[in-house]
C-alpha cells in the first residue's frame, strides 16, 4: 500500500481540549458578574443621589463632591485590593475541586448579599448624612473588595479548564457571550421596571431588582462550578508570597504591558460611551436614537462570534485584533470629518452605518480579550517557570476599572468645561447650537484616540500566531518534564463539597 498523503493524517488532539459543553458552562460566570457589575455601574451613582443622601441637610453640591471622592477612594482601594487578592490566590494550594471553582462556591452569596446591601435606603431609620454616607463608603468597599474576590478566580480559571489555545479561544467566545447576556438583560429590562414614569428611581424597586439580579448570578455562579473542570496542573505546595518578584517581572513584559494598556483604553472607551446618550440628546435631538447606536455597534459581534475561533485558529489572535482595530480607527476619524454638519445633524442614517463599521473592527478584541490574557499568563510561566494567574489577572482587572475611572472624571470634564454643558438649560430633548456641536467632537475625538492608540499597542504585541504556537510547544514540553502524577480531580457536574 502506498503511503498516506499528509493531509489525510488527522491532527492530534491536544490532551486537555475541550468541547463546547463546557465552554457553554464557563459562560455562566461572566453572566452573573454582568448581573451585578452592570446594574451597580448603571444604576449605583442615581440611587445615591437621588435615594440615599438627599434631604439630610446636604445640598447637591456637596453630595456630588462627596460622591466623587467616595468613587476615588475606593479606586484607589482597588489599586492594593486587586494585586493582593491575586497573589493570596495564587499562594493558596489547590483543593481537591481545584485551584480557582471553589471560589465561585463559597462567596457567590456572600457577593450577592454585599451587592443588594449597596441599594439598602436606610433614610428612614437613619437622619445622619455623615452616617449614609460612611454607609455607602462601608456597604460598596466590601461589595468591592467581594466582587474582585469572586472575579479574579473565575477569570483565572480559563488557563487552569485547558491549555490548549484553541480551547482557551472557545472560552473567551463564550465568556463574551455570557457578558453579553448579563448586561443586556440589566440594560435592556430593568430600567423599566425600577423607575416610576420612566423618570424616578424607586428606592424600594431598586432593592427588589439588586435582590433578584443578586440570585440570578448565585444560580449562574454555581452553574459555571458545576459545569467546569479544571485539567492544568497545579503545584500542592503552597508558594511564598513575594509581591516583589511577581510584579516586578510583570512589568517588564512587553506582552503584558500591551494587552494591560489595551485593556484599560478600551474598558475607558466603553464606559465613555454613556455619553453617547449625551450626542443623541443635544445633538441629534432623539435620545431614542442611542439604543440604535448600540445596537449598531454590538450587532457586528454578534454575527461573527461564533465564527471567531475558527478565524483566531487560522490566522492569530494578534492579527485579528490588530486588523479590527485598524478598521476602527480608519472608522473613527471618518466620523471625525463628516461632523459635525447640518446634514448629519438632520440625517443621521451616516454614523450609524460608519459606527457600525467601528462596532466590526472592535469586535475581534472585545470577543478575544480573555484569550489574549491567558497567553500573557503562558508567556510569564514560560519565561519564569512560575504560574502566576491570578496575580496577572488582578493587575489586569485593575487596569479596566481605572480605565473607567479616568472615562468618567474626564468625561465629564470635557462635557461641562469644553462643551459647556449646561443641565439646567439642556433638560428638553433638542438640537443645541455650539454645546452638541462640541459634544459630537468630544465624542468622536475620543474614539479616534482611543482606538488608534490601541492599534498601535497591537502593532507592537510580540505574540503573533507563529510565536505563540512555538511558545505553546515549549510550554507543554516544560510541563510534561516537571510535572508529576496529577491530583484526581472531581468530574465536572458531579456533587462536591469543598
Amino acid at each position: 500500500m502506498g503511503k498516506k498523503n499528509k493531509s489525510e493524517v488527522p491532527a492530534k488532539k491536544h490532551p486537555n481540549a475541550i468541547g463546547v459543553g463546557e465552554a457553554f458552562g464557563y459562560m455562566f460566570g461572566d453572566m452573573g458578574n454582568l448581573f451585578v457589575l452592570t446594574f451597580v455601574s448603571t444604576y449605583l451613582k442615581v440611587f445615591y443621589t437621588d435615594c440615599l443622601l438627599p434631604g439630610h441637610g446636604a445640598d447637591a453640591s456637596k453630595i456630588s463632591t462627596d460622591l466623587t471622592v467616595l468613587f476615588l477612594v475606593i479606586r484607589l482601594w482597588d489599586a492594593v485590593n486587586d494585586p493582593v487578592w491575586g497573589l493570596l490566590i495564587d499562594t493558596r494550594k489547590p483543593s481537591k475541586n481545584g485551584k480557582f471553582r471553589p471560589y465561585l462556591k463559597v462567596l457567590a452569596v456572600p457577593m450577592a448579599i454585599a451587592m443588594s446591601l449597596c441599594f439598602l435606603n436606610i433614610q428612614n431609620v437613619v437622619s445622619s448624612y455623615a452616617l449614609l454616607l460612611a454607609f455607602a463608603y462601608i456597604t460598596y468597599c466590601i461589595y468591592g473588595m467581594v466582587y474582585t474576590a469572586v472575579n479574579i478566580p473565575y477569570g483565572s480559571l480559563a488557563s487552569a479548564i485547558t491549555d490548549d489555545p484553541n480551547g482557551r479561544t472557545l472560552l473567551s467566545t463564550f465568556r463574551s457571550i455570557g457578558g453579553g447576556i448579563g448586561g443586556g438583560a440589566v440594560t435592556l429590562v430593568v430600567q423599566g421596571l425600577v423607575y416610576d414614569n420612566g423618570t424616578t428611581l424607586n428606592p424600594q424597586k431598586t432593592f427588589v431588582a439588586a435582590c433578584t439580579l443578586s440570585a440570578l448570578a448565585i444560580a449562574a455562579y454555581l452553574t459555571c462550578y458545576k459545569t467546569t473542570k479544571e485539567r492544568v496542573h497545579y503545584s500542592t505546595e503552597k508558594k511564598k508570597l513575594n509581591i516583589k518578584l511577581t510584579y516586578g517581572s510583570l512589568f517588564k513584559s512587553r506582552p503584558f504591558i500591551t494587552v494591560t494598556v489595551a485593556g484599560m483604553l478600551i474598558s475607558g472607551l466603553l464606559q465613555f460611551t454613556s455619553f453617547n446618550q449625551y450626542l443623541t440628546k443635544n445633538y441629534f435631538g432623539n435620545s431614542n436614537l442611542s439604543i440604535l447606536l448600540t445596537m449598531s455597534t454590538y450587532a457586528p459581534m454578534v454575527a461573527l462570534i461564533l465564527f471567531v475561533p475558527r478565524l483566531a485558529a487560522r490566522f492569530g489572535k494578534k492579527e485579528l485584533c490588530e486588523s479590527g482595530l485598524g478598521l476602527a480607527t480608519v472608522s473613527s476619524i471618518v466620523l471625525c470629518f463628516i461632523g459635525p454638519s447640518e446634514y448629519l445633524q438632520a440625517h443621521p442614517w451616516p454614523y450609524v452605518v460608519i459606527n457600525f463599521a467601528v462596532g466590526a473592527g472592535y469586535c475581534f478584541l472585545s470577543i478575544l480579550t480573555w484569550a489574549l490574557v491567558t497567553d500573557v499568563i503562558d508567556y510569564q510561566e514560560n519565561v519564569t517557570g512560575v504560574k502566576n494567574e491570578s496575580a496577572i489577572y488582578a493587575v489586569y482587572t485593575f487596569a479596566r476599572k481605572f480605565g473607567q475611572t479616568l472615562a468618567d472624571a474626564g468625561g465629564l470634564q470635557l462635557l461641562y468645561k469644553y462643551a459647556k454643558y449646561d443641565p439646567e438649560s439642556t433638560t428638553e430633548v433638542g438640537y443645541i447650537p455650539g454645546v452638541g456641536d462640541k459634544i459630537y467632537k468630544m465624542v468622536t475625538r475620543v474614539m479616534v484616540i482611543a482606538y488608534g492608540v490601541t492599534f498601535l499597542m497591537f502593532i507592537i504585541y510580540p505574540l503573533d500566531k507563529k510565536r505563540l504556537d512555538k511558545l505553546h510547544a515549549e510550554l507543554m514540553e516544560k510541563r510534561a518534564e516537571t510535572e508529576p502524577v496529577q491530583e484526581q480531580q472531581v468530574p465536572a457536574g458531579s456533587v462536591s463539597t469543598d
